[in-house]
């Protein structure tokens, strides 16, 4: 299936699609991981490919400088909030490490008017969408429902529920069918959510609408601890043909190739060719969270066989070749980095706790009687605190 090929309606089984590896529980994760469109090597040489090159032909080289700081930012953010998590600042961090080309190249691919509906796992989408410090971990430190307004953001709040969040980017995407505008909606998720009912059923939706919406799957390789080999026995973009959707099966540690990749998911919505689906094969360099341990489910020489694949290290490698990277930019991008982390750093020590009783606010747009009367009840046990407080100071 050409990517270019007048973006045709109805899915076509490609060579993305029927050129796989079989895998097995047992099988090297190694094994699937170069049956993949990609336009730059992991040693950082540029390739050609038919499908994506049409989509990568206007990217110059501040571009690529671009999508470079842009990766370098998000990792050391991830970085930041991974320390304070540890040291008690946070209460949960999901990392993103290894995934930043994904989310870089996909969301760099958006318009303003577009809207993202992204899982835990995507501060990188939200950096490009333009998030503040305070709007990558205000949730994760509790002192928010949401870490940021959404629609300020053009970005849905990152959801924690598996695969959820598929079906409402679906109808927002059936929402801009009838508003008349050639607005996009975008849906992350990851391996193991593809194998969710909600997932599937918004797949459903999507093909029969034609509802202009792109389905991004980060294959990490995991579902936190089980492999993906456990439920996808073959690579997980062939499933999309069989409900009528397009998809491409990219280098998820290749920037370029997902902004190529997303460009043409874009396209067709653009011209009422309805939904894509995009796979994007990386790895999780981290820990699922903060409260998982990795070492107990995978080897260290397939965490470094991943390293070697590092999107960052190989966008660099093809900008020198390219004459883009220097010490001077170099320097710039890590001051920019370092002035990230410090205002993320900042941002977070700086928050002021709300009362526990808030917890209930916002729950609803309406008053709602249920809720009322847990206020009354959470109200009487923080009070209980307070009146154990003062008989403790009475006594002494």
């Amino acid at each position: 299936m050409p990517a270019h090929a007048g973006c045709p309606t109805k899915a076509r089984p490609g060579k993305r699609v029927t050129m796989v590896h079989t895998l097995t529980p047992t099988a090297d994760l190694k094994t699937d991981v170069d049956d993949v469109a990609r336009l730059v090597s992991a040693t950082g040489e540029r390739v050609r490919d038919a499908d994506l090159d049409p989509w990568a032909a206007d990217v110059d080289l501040a571009q690529l400088q671009g999508l470079y700081r842009d990766m370098v930012l998000v990792r050391r953010m991830d970085a930041e909030c991974m320390a304070l998590q540890r040291q008690g600042q946070l209460g949960l961090w999901a990392p993103c490490n290894g995934q930043e080309a994904v989310q870089v190249g996909t969301a760099r691919a958006l318009r303003a008017d577009d809207f993202a509906f992204p899982t835990y796992r995507e501060p990188g989408v939200n950096y490009v969408r333009g998030a503040k410090p305070a709007e990558y971990m205000r949730a994760w430190r509790g002192e928010a429902h949401s870490s940021y307004n959404p629609y300020e953001l053009g970005s849905a709040i990152q959801q924690i529920i598996i695969g959820a969040q598929t079906l409402h980017a679906v109808g927002y995407a059936m929402g801009i069918q009838r508003d008349g505008t050639d607005q996009v909606a975008a849906v992350y998720f990851g391996d193991g959510a593809s194998s969710q009912g909600d997932v599937n059923e918004a797949m459903v939706f999507a093909a029969s609408f034609d509802a202009p919406v792109v389905f991004i799957c980060c294959n990490n390789q995991y579902a936190i601890s089980e492999p993906v080999g456990i439920a996808a026995t073959h690579p997980i973009a062939g499933r999309a043909p069989g409900f009528g959707i397009p998809s491409l099966r990219v280098d998820g540690n290749d920037v370029l190739a997902c902004l190529a990749a997303m460009k043409w998911a874009l396209a067709r919505a653009r011209q009422g060719h309805g939904p894509s689906f995009i796979e994007a094969v990386t790895y999780r360099m981290g820990p699922h969270t903060t409260s998982d341990d990795p070492t107990r489910y995978r080897t260290q020489d397939e965490v470094e066989a991943w390293r070697r694949r590092d999107p960052i290290a190989r966008l660099e490698a093809l900008l020198r070749t390219q004459g883009g990277f220097d010490d001077e930019f170099a320097a710039g991008v890590q001051q920019d980095a370092d002035t990230l982390a410090a205002d993320v750093r900042a941002a977070c020590l700086g928050m002021t706790t709300a009362p526990a009783i808030t917890i209930l606010d916002n729950v609803y747009a309406e008053p709602h009687i249920g809720v009322d009367e847990q206020r009354r009840w959470f109200g009487a046990y923080l009070d209980g605190f307070a009146d154990a407080e003062a008989a403790g100071e009475q006594a002494s």
